[in-house]
């Protein structure tokens, strides 16, 4: 019977060739359709995990100190001033310090009313040094929420760049209270003690701006050399554009304790600290947005804001490994790849801490003057000399790298020279020009916030520009 059946439907199907009728395909049934989609969306979230999987182990496997690898290391001289101002800063954290006769003058929340964190002034006549210190962000102060809250993305522009508006007013109103008593100490030495101011934290981006000031306005100040000048900022803050942090390397120096948080994200100062109890929910968003901002369009954007100046790393912990290693320091004027990686890391917020800087940079300097003790080939001038030359050229190697990638508003190395030009006046002895100062300085008290407006013009338009670049417009 079977074979029958057969015969016949083969007898059918001759038929209908002879005749030229096309046998009919089955078409595909719903389920057959609903799974070629599934295989299709099952491929693209596999290739999705992937790229998320990727992604999760290349930041979480980003410790700190990648962002330094290609970095030489400092010299026990260059970092030899950095313990010894963390513990001026813990000073000024101290609310009941005895104050010995080197401490100038001390001023509290009290007396700044907000205008500033507290803050002292420090005759260091072993170093021959004038310090101005303050202090870092008190959570618990309405003040210095005030402060940080007081700005936005490119409101301030000043020096060719843009700056923190709320810590630019800060830094003003320290030199309105202080700069008479900064020129009289300076005068009053000789004129030979170096200047030096050092912050943490928010006090940071204050003494980072001040020093920006003071450097274009030596005059007001005694007549201080640029090389008498020098800032320290600890943990410090994004204050200032990238034009800005290279060319002021030479006088304000940064230092970083491997994975802190605070000079890696570029998220603004109010931001931060509005969220400061989630922070490390915060840090996660910011580390997933910046994994697709490109390299090129974060150096080309002139308001975004960097950690200033020359960078001091000090690292202590390494890839999957437990516990902490002998520190060591490496320093360099980073132009891309300036600290642009949030770590996701649990000692992000306490590596910000003062109390771990000043143990760490304490424990580095020992190790660097140990092995420079043991591996002497020349004498101790020599090696500051050439030192000091090898700054001098990396100084000069940042200006032309940010003008190569044409970060907005850089200044080749013949502007930057120009600008340190002054004309030479007639030879004559340093008493007499120390004398000359006290009595120009006698004639009546700084007002900064004068000075500062001098450096802007507004165009037909409204903008507001500096001097020489409404000049050159005109």
């Amino acid at each position: 019977m079977d074979k029958n059946e057969r015969e016949r439907e083969s007898s059918k199907r001759k038929r209908r060739k002879g005749l030229g009728l096309k046998t009919r395909t089955p078409s595909l049934s719903l389920s057959q359709v609903s799974n070629q989609s599934m295989s299709v969306l099952c491929g693209a979230e596999c290739v999705m995990v992937l790229g998320c999987t990727r992604w999760l182990w290349r930041r979480c496997t980003h410790v700190g100190s990648d962002d330094s690898d290609s970095w030489p290391l400092a010299t026990p001289d260059e970092f030899d001033p950095v313990p010894r101002l963390c513990r001026l800063i813990l000073a000024v954290y101290e609310p009941d310090l005895r104050t010995p006769e080197c401490v100038v003058k001390r001023v509290s929340y009290e007396q700044t009313l907000g205008r500033a964190p507290p803050y002292l002034i420090y005759l260091d006549h072993q170093h021959r040094d004038i310090v101005l210190a303050v202090r870092g962000l008190n959570l618990v102060k309405e003040s210095d929420y005030k402060l940080l809250l007081d700005n936005k993305l490119g409101m301030q522009m000043f020096d060719g760049g843009y700056v923190h508006h709320g810590l630019l007013k800060s830094a003003i109103w320290l030199l309105n209270q202080e700069g008479e008593t900064l020129k009289r100490l300076w005068l009053d030495n000789g004129a030979h003690y170096n200047m030096v101011f050092v912050g943490h934290s928010l006090g940071s981006g204050v003494v980072s701006l001040l020093t920006v000031i003071l450097v274009n306005h030596r005059d007001l100040l005694g007549g201080i050399p640029r090389t008498k000048i020098r800032c320290y900022a600890l943990a410090p803050a994004r204050c200032m554009s990238l034009n800005l942090a290279v060319k002021y390397a030479d006088v304000i120096h940064s230092v970083v304790l491997q994975d802190d948080f605070l000079p890696r994200t570029a998220t603004p100062l109010e931001d931060i600290f509005k969220s400061i109890f989630c922070l490390p929910c915060l840090l996660f968003l910011v580390c997933l947005r910046d994994t697709f901002i490109p390299e090129g369009r974060k150096l080309r954007d002139p308001r975004r804001l960097y950690a200033p100046g020359r960078i001091y790393h000090i690292v202590e912990r390494k890839f999957c490994r437990c516990g902490r290693y002998p520190p060591e320091v490496r320093t360099a004027i980073p132009v891309d790849g300036r600290f642009e990686h949030i770590v996701l890391s649990c000692n992000a917020t306490s590596d910000h801490g003062i109390i771990w800087i000043e143990r760490e940079a304490q424990k580095a300097l020992e190790r660097m003057k140990e092995s420079s003790s043991e591996t002497i080939t020349t004498a101790p001038k020599v090696q500051k000399l050439e030192r000091l030359q090898t700054i001098e050229k990396e100084h000069k190697d940042a200006l032309e790298r940010a003008v190569s990638l044409n970060v907005p508003h850089a200044v080749n190395t013949s502007e930057e020279a120009s600008e340190d030009q002054k004309p030479e006046e007639a030879p004559q002895s340093e008493a007499e020009h120390v004398s000359e100062t006290r009595s120009k300085s006698t004639s009546g008290r700084t007002n900064w916030d004068h000075v500062v407006q001098k450096l802007f013009k507004k165009n037909e338009s409204g903008d507001i520009q500096l001097n020489r670049e409404a000049n050159a417009l005109n």
